[in-house]
């Protein structure tokens, strides 16, 4: 099944199982300004999980689009991408554990195909000190599962992800840890505040024996390792406890809140430990190829950030934001100019995004129309900050060669220079520092930022002399 297939089959299964499919939220949230933006199903739903009730009811489900600005960084390895699928699905005081398991174990082996030999789970270990047991349930029904499905279901109590890279799962298909499966709005139940809803969780994870297993990560290779030999496909969370002044107690309504990567559930029903290859994107590297006239494999973490990156602009594009210096049209922007950076690294000289963007558009079109509706304000939109950056580019990167021939450290100043002078975002030109070999003051983010601000003072200056002539 390729990555459209697998979302529409999950919620047409959803709605056999009487969940009402609710559209995405926009990326940009409407009434949360702690976050920039929805990084996950649960998020646009929070509130009914915590009590409110949901218009639709008690059984929801949806495919979320989500962006995590935070990975920009990461992006370039075979897994992480900035903009991604989240497939979810809700119960709000209806079904729990028994219900929700079986579930999505019968999606991922009979609809999308999966080999019951290669998935791996994890389990919540308990917490002695504050009352709550171990989640022998969630693992006594994995065991029944795997067991019908004549594989082998051993446990293993690792605990941390520590302890884990030390001595690895020994080939257990069911692993406990602590607070690797447990989610709250606070961490670990020891700080949550009182009043605060909180449960265990129960992570599934396809296994690539194809991969080798990376040392740099733990001598072992378990569930819950950046090894690359375990890819995490999905999140069952149980809110099943609220913190009290003496402890924890069950809550009256329990909740399940399920999130599952598409991309990485698409990559795993094609054996493909690299999600840069499923359906959704590939067609985007293939073009990147193109135009750039080399080839992916030569070229692997340069086209995975374009990909990525492009994708995530247009999405943003699609629901509003517009490239600027503040808050989500930042973010827009870094993402756009990391991408064309990368790209002329590849070549690639001029109109990226004209060329990209119908790609990523007619990917996305049947699961969702607004993409098609706005497709020539989204090509606008991005063209205006590619040409906007091409001016500057060549410039700013012969200013950032000339202080590698000066020998000099580079300072937070030279980075201002970068970002006010040339257009070069912050994050990208410390990157391009470190890429080129380039000594780094160590508080060169406070010296930008000192700069950021005698700038804004002499801006505040002028407006108010400015004012006073007036």
């Amino acid at each position: 099944m390729d990555a459209n297939e697998i979302r529409s089959a999950y919620l047409t299964l959803m709605t056999e199982r009487g969940h009402t499919v609710i559209p995405r939220a926009p990326l940009v949230p409407k009434d949360d300004p702690t976050t920039l933006f929805t990084g996950s199903g649960m998020q646009p739903l929070l509130k009914y999980l915590l009590g409110a009730e949901h218009p639709a009811g008690k059984r929801l489900a949806d495919s979320q689009t989500c962006l995590r600005s935070q990975d920009i960084e990461e992006v370039g390895d075979n897994r992480h991408t900035t903009f991604f699928e989240m497939l979810g699905n809700w119960s709000l005081g209806d079904y729990f554990k028994s219900e929700q398991i079986p579930l999505f174990w019968h999606f991922l082996t009979e609809i999308v195909g999966l080999d019951p030999n290669r998935i791996y789970v994890t389990v919540f270990s308990g917490d002695p000190e504050n009352g709550i047991p171990r989640d022998d349930e969630s693992a006594d029904i994995w065991t029944e599962l795997f067991t019908k499905a004549g594989v082998s279901a051993d446990r293993v109590v690792l605990l941390t992800e520590e302890h884990g890279n030390e001595v690895g799962n020994q080939g257990a298909r069911i692993a406990y840890y602590s607070d690797k499966n447990w989610w709250s709005r606070s961490g670990g139940p020891e700080t949550m505040p009182v009043g605060d809803p909180g449960g265990p969780d129960s992570e599934v994870f396809y296994y690539f024996p194809q991969v080798e297993h990376d040392t740099a990560f733990g001598r072992y290779p378990h569930q819950n390792s950046d090894g690359g030999q375990y890819m995490e496909i999905g999140n069952s969370v149980f809110m099943q406890y609220a913190k009290t002044v003496e402890g924890f107690a069950e809550l009256p309504k329990l909740n399940v809140d399920y999130g599952g990567g598409l991309e990485r559930i698409a990559a795993a029903s094609i054996d493909s430990p690299d999600v840069y290859r499923i359906s959704l994107l590939w067609p985007i590297v293939q073009k990147i190829e193109e135009l750039s006239g080399v080839g992916y494999d030569d070229n692997t973490v340069a086209m995975r950030v374009i990909a990525d990156h492009i994708r995530g602009a247009v999405f943003l594009a699609v629901d509003g934001v517009v490239p600027s210096n503040k808050e989500q049209g930042y973010v827009m922007r870094r993402l756009v100019r990391r991408a064309i950076r990368f790209a002329h690294q590849l070549g690639v000289q001029d109109k990226l995004l004209t060329q990209l963007v119908p790609v990523v558009a007619d990917l996305y079109t049947d699961a969702y129309p607004e993409v098609a509706e706005r497709r020539e304000n989204v090509i606008e939109v991005l063209e205006k900050e590619e040409r906007s950056f091409r001016r500057t580019l060549g410039k700013g990167l012969r200013e950032l060669k000339r202080l590698g021939k000066t020998g000099e450290t580079v300072t937070g100043k030279d980075l201002f220079k970068l970002s006010d002078t040339f257009g070069f975002p912050v994050e990208l030109s410390a990157e391009e520092a470190v890429t080129r070999g380039l000594p780094m003051t160590v508080n060169w983010r406070a010296e930008f930022d000192s700069e950021i601000e005698a700038q804004r003072a002499r801006s505040q200056a002028s407006t108010k002399l400015g004012a006073a002539a007036d």
